[in-house]
């Protein structure tokens, strides 16, 4: 999270696998929390907060599902709050997709949690609630160095209080429905805003930052780098685009921008274009759901050619298929450039081979016969051997071990029903969240 800029955090309070109004205020405002999350994924929230209301561990594990499924469905950083009293709460909202866990500061115990969070995970993702600054006094020392951000969560019926200064990170205030966003973020020493205020005005952010911005509040504003002056149209006055999925390279489609459409996709951060079809503007996957994120815009020499990286949710084309770009007209044999991670899915995929279709004599399929205990046992025995290859001097020794580690771990992947396009989901998911 860029806390150089002041914050808009919407929030969702989980209580029974729904989400309600606040933390004491326990109507039910949404039966499908993700689908509420994505709501508030528009392009101007900063973040999205998270509180579990859960009252024991079961329910616990089946908001971390649905945590998960959020953080999976969103590009904002989460803050996952709640029922965090144990370094196995903050680990699993982590592992959930969470760019942040928040412990509760109510609870003496959690002052030493966030040291030992701290040590395991790293202080910039380690957080604190609190709804008296006494609650941060008497730990000051405990927690400097240990959290990067404070939540000041209100309690019915209490005014906002003066943000703790006993730990000097940024802090952020929940705030009620009829407070003012402007006034709050004057407060020097006031970082963000979430809560029940920010999601009433969630359909508004976009005309709240602006307004932020012309009060000389310092929120983040999307800005080119060129006007739109700066390229050369066609004859119909319009600047093709090739749009490209960051994640993975792929090339998704080509489309047309006018003036409006360039600024507003500078503006939104939501990849938007002129239909030359139907002579009007269109926001991409607005009635699909299959939106544009920006990653990056960029011209090409001739500033005649953009081409957008993109964070793109579902498929591109209107086919259905992930990319427009399917129809195959040519293809050179032998031309094929070596991509490792083809390697591994074309190693995986005959693995998948010998256990749907076992082969006599096979050692894939012996494995597959053992059982998982054995793959298991195969696998340990593959990761002792790396640790020795690696103290070795001989560095192809350990190649030869990491190649026969990752063969044995995608036996156990396959038994598992994993795939590597489970797992780069994960790593990709990792690396928009840093």
């Amino acid at each position: 999270m860029n806390m150089q800029y002041k914050q808009l955090i919407p929030s969702i309070y989980l209580l029974d696998h729904k989400a309600v109004r606040s933390l004491t205020d326990h109507e039910v405002i949404s039966e499908d929390p993700e689908a509420l999350a994505c709501e508030y994924n528009t392009g101007f929230a900063d973040a999205l907060m998270i509180f579990d209301l859960s009252d024991d561990d079961a329910m616990q594990e089946a908001h971390n599902d649905i945590i998960r499924a959020v953080c999976a469905s969103v590009r904002i950083p989460v803050i996952g709050a709640g029922r965090v009293r144990r370094l196995e709460d903050v680990k699993k909202l982590l592992y959930a997709g969470c760019a942040m866990a928040a412990l509760n500061l109510s609870h003496e115990s959690n002052a030493a949690l966030a040291g030992e969070a701290a040590a395991r995970f790293g202080a910039d993702k380690i957080a604190g609630c609190y709804s008296d600054p006494a609650q941060v006094s008497a730990h000051a020392e405990s927690l400097r160095g240990n959290i990067s951000l404070l939540i000041e969560v209100k309690r019915e019926g209490e005014g906002t209080k003066a943000p703790a200064d006993g730990v000097p990170v940024p802090v952020i205030r929940e705030i009620g429905e009829s407070e003012c966003v402007k006034e709050v973020l004057k407060d020097d020493r006031v970082n963000g805003v979430t809560g029940p205020g920010v999601n009433r005005r969630a359909a508004r952010l976009e005309q709240i930052r602006e307004k932020l911005d012309a009060a000389g509040i310092s929120v983040y504003m999307r800005r080119a780098q060129y006007p739109w002056s700066a390229f050369k149209k066609g004859p119909d006055g319009l600047v093709p685009v090739v749009v490209q999925e960051d994640s993975t390279d792929q090339v998704l489609m080509v489309a047309y921008m006018n003036q409006e459409a360039y600024e507003r996709t500078v503006r939104t951060g939501r990849m938007t274009y002129w239909s030359r079809s139907r002579q009007e503007l269109w926001v991409k996957g607005l009635t699909s759901g299959h939106l544009q994120f920006v990653h990056s815009l960029t011209a090409d020499c001739d500033m005649d050619t953009i081409l957008a990286r993109v964070d793109q949710v579902g498929a591109a084309c209107h086919t259905g298929s992930h990319s427009c770009f399917f129809n195959g007209i040519l293809s050179e044999e032998g031309t094929e450039t070596f991509d490792p991670g083809k390697v591994l899915q074309r190693d995986y995929e005959t693995i998948v081979e010998r256990r749907d279709n076992p082969k006599e004599g096979s050692y894939t399929n012996y494995l597959f016969d053992k059982g998982l205990d054995k793959m298991l046992k195969k696998l340990g025995e593959e990761s002792a051997e790396i640790i020795i290859a690696a103290k070795n001097p001989n560095p192809n020794e350990i190649v030869y071990e990491i190649a026969d580690y990752l063969y044995h771990m995608m036996v156990v992947m396959a038994q598992k029903d994993l795939t590597w396009e489970d797992v780069t989901k994960e790593l990709a998911r990792r690396q928009k969240k840093e």
